[in-house]
């Protein structure tokens, strides 16, 4: 915190630029420790960096205000002062894209940090955080600290030295979590489950939606907090975009991510993949079509990961799994709709609120259905909602506080306002 904000913003940058030298090593390490493709891990990392950036341009432009008050001679001054010991933890699906967006606004802000990494993929952002060591961050402002959430998790959640804890998991991590920190009242930020919907409106173009569909479902394999799990079609469209979207599905190349073109990895273990079995076996019970996919690949060399074929449902029901329940796999649902109102009350119809889709050509209609839609973040003929200078967090038990833009910093200051005479 007694760093000058330039200087900590130039020591940000600086890791920053010695991570997008490094980035084939680390890209090769994420591939092969976590799965996703080796393009993908290029675009993790490369965001990765202009988070850092983003947030290092900003922190030297904060600082105190004068506000008015109520008699002459009473001057008031609100300062933003770090908040302290920041817990960062992350989850396994992006471990370096997730870790920037707690580090970079907390060392900007001045605070320390204590991230701790997924076990399952540890390696790669042990050596994002190394990039910042080797460009003049000063030792124990920046610690990495690997063990089980359960153990380490839990010991730093419930330390009274923590002020903040910022963490990206599962909703019921979340409510543990929250149970942990109420000991001692720390602030959160929570970024946990997604079941997201997207909507077809009638008058969409297909041939945008479609790819633009097939990429939000099955991107990382759909582990993904704001990967598309249902989709809504208008019943006008409902034919044609399922023949498009299961085609699109079925062309996705799977394989190792280190090997050229391909497009879809494994899932990150057997437990991960058997949520996949689990929610098209209880959609097939319940009356689901399989339009393509619904089980593991057979022959090389998909018998050394796990891996799960794209999966298309039709025929699907509100109670089915599939549609309640966040999958984290490649499966995507989809359900015609002759009644918009209605639609958007199935889309709402989830205890979560991360993000959702909606695509059409009229606009104004669209950004009607955004408004309505109970989600943080909405893309309108758009796949994602993720934007450096927006705030991304969820709504409901996709949890609260706000990662990335402008809020992302606010969160790691506490406000002090100091009243004080200076005349008569």
């Amino acid at each position: 915190a007694a760093t000058p904000a330039h200087e900590r913003a130039a020591i940000l940058r600086a890791g920053a630029a010695l991570a997008r030298a490094r980035i084939e090593e680390m890209a090769r390490t994420l591939t092969l420790e976590q799965g996703k493709p080796l393009a993908d891990a290029r675009k993790e990392i490369a965001f990765s960096c202009d988070v850092i950036d983003y947030y290092a341009d900003l922190a030297p432009q904060v600082g105190g205000e004068w506000r008015p008050t109520r008699q002459p001679g009473i001057r008031s001054l609100v300062l933003r002062q770090p908040v302290g010991v920041v817990v960062a933890i992350v989850p396994w699906n992006y471990p370096i894209d997730l870790l920037s967006w707690k580090i970079g606004p907390a060392l900007a802000a001045g605070c320390t940090v204590v991230a701790k990494p997924p076990t399952e993929t540890p390696l790669a952002a042990a050596q994002f955080v190394a990039c910042f060591r080797d460009a003049g961050l000063p030792a124990g402002v920046l610690n990495y600290v690997v063990g089980r959430g359960a153990s380490v998790g839990d010991e730093l959640v419930r330390s009274p030295i923590s002020r903040l804890i910022t963490i990206t998991g599962s909703t019921e991590t979340g409510r543990r979590v929250m149970r942990l920190a109420a000991e001692h009242i720390k602030r959160l930020s929570l970024e946990l489950g997604g079941q997201s919907p997207l909507l077809v409106l009638d008058d969409a173009d297909l041939e945008s939606v479609v790819p633009a569909a097939v990429r939000r479902s099955y991107s990382n394999a759909g582990q993904i907090c704001i990967a598309v799990n249902r989709i809504f079609v208008a019943d006008a469209l409902a034919e044609d975009f399922t023949a498009a979207f299961a085609e699109g599905a079925s062309r996705l190349r799977m394989g190792h991510g280190l090997q050229d073109g391909v497009e879809l990895g494994p899932l990150l273990n057997e437990e991960t993949r058997q949520r996949s079995v689990a929610h098209v076996t209880d959609a097939r019970r319940g009356g689901a079509v399989v339009v393509t996919g619904g089980a593991a690949p057979d022959g090389e060399p998909f018998g050394r990961g796990f891996f799960y074929q794209p999966t298309v449902l039709t025929e699907v029901r509100p109670e089915m799994q599939v549609m309640r329940e966040e999958t984290f796999g490649p499966v995507a649902a989809i359900s015609r709709f002759t009644d918009l109102d209605d639609a958007i009350a199935l889309a709402n119809a989830t205890p979560y609120g991360l993000a959702a889709y909606v695509f059409g050509r009229d606009l104004e209609r669209c950004l009607h259905v955004a408004e309505r839609l109970e989600a943080g973040g909405v893309g309108v003929n758009v796949n994602d909602v993720t934007e450096l200078a927006a705030p991304f967090g969820g709504w409901k038990e996709s949890g609260f506080g706000r990662e990335l833009g402008p809020e992302g910093l606010d969160r790691c200051y506490e406000l002090k306002h100091i009243r004080m005479r200076v005349g008569d």
